[in-house]
């Protein structure tokens, strides 16, 4: 790992202030710090985020369940408010990495950091979140911009996540046993505004599947998701499953999501 300056500010004033020139914010740092140690990644300054109180705590107001950015997974997962509104949130917090990565890693470092398997952006996408910085708000169709690219500006921090509660939901995950990434994730809500399925591992970035939105659409079954054939071209393929694979399991997880959006 190279050397780097570390600082860790009290208030998000003092945040904005650190982040001055080759500076990382570090937000649970499950990633990072990881990438920083194998030399692929380095900074001459981190910011570390976990002092600053008003990033952490989970809030319902009305149908909305605002996160904040440095509000660990394990809480999200265990949180009764969560629980009560969004259970699918909750399962898909709960079933991130393993215990030392969800009591560690971060909504908001996950959600800045984009992998093209991570769970989350999943979550937002599917249910129409919003990201709230400390410049503006960017729904969730604007935010995902690429791997690991979003529309975040240099030196913008993540305060919360607002999540619209849907009238039906859940995830379900085609996980890789050891990293428990998402081979193939898939998030179905059933909205006010209509439904929403968004993927994970599959591709470069999550992405919605219009696919499988139409045909949900007109029957929120689990046998027309698995009646939806997708075509492999631009999916993911590595040593784990083919894009071919890929394809195929993403119509057969999301039968599965449905199923259980089905049965709460």
């Amino acid at each position: 790992m190279y050397s780097f300056d570390y600082q860790r500010p009290a208030d998000r004033a003092a945040a904005a202030a650190a982040i001055q020139g080759d500076a990382r914010y570090l937000a649970g740092g499950q990633t990072l710090i990881q990438a920083m140690k194998l030399r692929l990644s380095s900074a001459e300054r981190l910011v570390d985020l976990g002092a600053i109180a008003d990033l952490k705590g989970i809030t319902v107001a009305g149908n909305t369940v605002t996160i904040g950015a440095m509000t660990p997974h394990a809480e999200v997962a265990r949180s009764a408010a969560v629980r009560g509104a969004i259970p699918a949130l909750a399962e898909l917090a709960g079933s991130i990495g393993d215990a030392m990565v969800r009591n560690q890693g971060t909504i908001g470092g996950s959600v800045a950091n984009a992998d093209p398997a991570a769970d989350y952006p999943a979550g937002l996408l599917a249910l129409g979140a919003t990201v709230n910085t400390d410049r503006r708000s960017i729904v969730a169709d604007d935010f995902f911009t690429g791997m690991f690219e979003t529309a975040l500006q240099p030196g913008e921090l993540i305060v919360s996540v607002a999540f619209p509660a849907a009238q039906k939901a859940a995830y379900a995950k085609f996980k890789q046993p050891a990293s428990r990434f998402a081979l193939v994730g898939v998030f179905v809500a059933q909205t006010a505004g209509g439904v929403r399925v968004a993927a994970t591992g599959c591709k470069g970035s999550v992405y919605r599947v219009a696919e499988l939105e139409a045909a949900l659409a007109k029957s929120f079954t689990p046998e027309a998701a698995k009646a939806v054939q997708l075509s492999p071209a631009g999916f993911n393929a590595d040593l784990h499953a083919s894009a071919e694979y890929r394809a195929a399991m993403l119509s057969v997880m999301a039968a599965r999501a449905v199923a259980a959006a089905n049965a709460r």
